[in-house]
């Protein structure tokens, strides 16, 4: 185009918002067949191929571990080619590990099919779809970003009672091809069709701001996509590792408390389709969280939202002690959107945090190193869970760890300043 940068027609629809559609399908089947459906398998094939509740666990540890180490590589990807190509390689690698997944008997392959399952579930997660809300909103970025993560908890609230539908009417094997063939035929052929990583690809600004704007909104453009920290850089701050530290505490003990919910309300005595129902209650939880927390991040210091989401979980677990076979009901939908709204604030906080306190030009790599630890926690808290239950056959001093460490995540991360080297964008 010469140089100069079409505006967008009067009335038309930005085209960043499709992208937050688009984004939020994507994160709806990267977590829901993930995360959120992972624990309605744990009894299935407990009773099915005679596993120990922890070794199926250690499955979901696979998951969440591969998938934090491949995250900076995800990230360096994105960084590199943009995110079309990352997240089709993605579904593929993730539809296809669910595909083996439900032709095993074997526990050291079904952990391989969850190493591969971790791999695509990084290079479609939300590395390449927070990379690409980050570069086509500025102002906005923290209410696109909630709009964008809410698909994850959305993930639990579609596809939990679907799975919990396909494990009464047919079996693991039937639930897991269904997984592996939704994601493939739906994500790959979307992203890319749809998928634009930068604005300036379409020759268009964040935001939707018009070519009037010219000088301030270039200014932007080459701010925003053209400076910023490298993962190197970055890892040398305090900043960097206090909320990296900050992150870890909080998914240890958020999804631990996530997972082990399930088996601990049937343990209770509850029948599997409330335990299912209190799943999708906490995936609805986190789509509303996630909007929530990305309005906030808008409103507020993103370290201060994340605080404010901590302590809703906190308030969840706390409530998990109190529950009981005559626990009315409401206790357990209590429990439950307290603990969603909770995990409904890291998404929006610590992409905000990557790109307010280290910038866009490497975002995907410094959130992809950030992820990889948030990841960690993720993966060791449902694990750790099920060997405190298989040695003590309870959840409590479970649950009363989690709370502890959803404790100390609180002040570290309140300690995060911006680096003096830092460009926010």
């Amino acid at each position: 185009m010469n140089g100069e940068v079409e505006c967008q027609r009067k009335g038309r629809i930005f085209y960043g918002y499709y992208l937050v559609a688009v984004t939020f399908l994507f994160l709806l089947l990267y977590n829901g067949s993930g995360v959120f459906a992972f624990s309605l398998f744990v009894r299935p094939l407990e009773a099915s191929l005679g596993w120990g509740r922890g070794q199926v666990m250690a499955g979901f540890t696979v998951f969440y571990a591969t998938m934090g180490f491949a995250s900076p590589l995800a990230g360096r990807f994105v960084d590199r080619y943009g995110a079309r190509p990352v997240i089709a390689a993605g579904a593929l690698m993730m539809g296809l590990g669910f595909v083996i997944v439900s032709r095993i008997s074997d526990l050291s392959l079904f952990y391989l099919g969850y190493v591969i399952i971790g791999v695509g579930a990084a290079f479609m997660g939300p590395v390449p779809c927070s990379a690409i809300i980050s570069y086509w909103f500025k102002r906005k970025r923290g209410t696109a970003l909630g709009l964008m993560a809410a698909g994850i908890g959305a993930g639990g609230v579609v596809v939990a009672p679907f799975i919990g539908y396909m494990l009464s009417h047919f079996d693991w094997r039937m639930a897991y091809l269904s997984l592996g063939v939704l994601i493939m035929a739906i994500t790959i052929p979307l992203a890319l069709i749809f998928v634009r990583t930068r604005p300036s690809e379409m020759g268009l600004f964040p935001d939707g701001e018009k070519r009037s704007t010219s000088e301030s909104v270039v200014a932007t453009v080459r701010r925003g996509e053209g400076e910023g920290s490298t993962l190197k850089e970055a890892s040398h701050t305090r900043t960097f590792w206090f909320i990296a530290i900050a992150f870890t505490c909080y998914a240890f003990g958020s999804m631990g408390a996530v997972q082990a919910s399930v088996p601990f309300l049937e343990d209770t005595g509850y029948p599997t389709a409330t335990a299912a129902a209190a799943l999708g209650a906490i995936g609805f939880g986190s789509a509303v969280g996630k909007i929530l927390f990305g309005w906030l991040c808008d409103k507020m210091a993103p370290n201060h939202a994340f605080v404010i989401g901590t302590v809703f979980l906190l308030a969840g677990v706390l409530i998990l002690f109190t529950v009981n076979p005559d626990s009315p009901l409401i206790i357990i939908w209590m429990y439950a959107l307290l603990l969603g709204l909770g995990v409904g604030a890291w998404l929006p906080t610590l992409s905000m945090l990557a790109s307010t306190r280290f910038g866009l030009l490497h975002y995907g790599s410094v959130f992809g190193a950030l992820n990889l630890c948030l990841s960690l926690g993720t993966a060791i808290g449902p694990l750790f869970a099920g060997m405190m239950h298989d040695a003590t056959d309870s959840y409590l001093a479970t649950f009363t760890i989690f709370a502890g460490l959803l404790a100390i995540a609180i002040p570290i991360v309140l300690m995060v300043k911006k680096p003096a080297c830092s460009v926010e964008a």
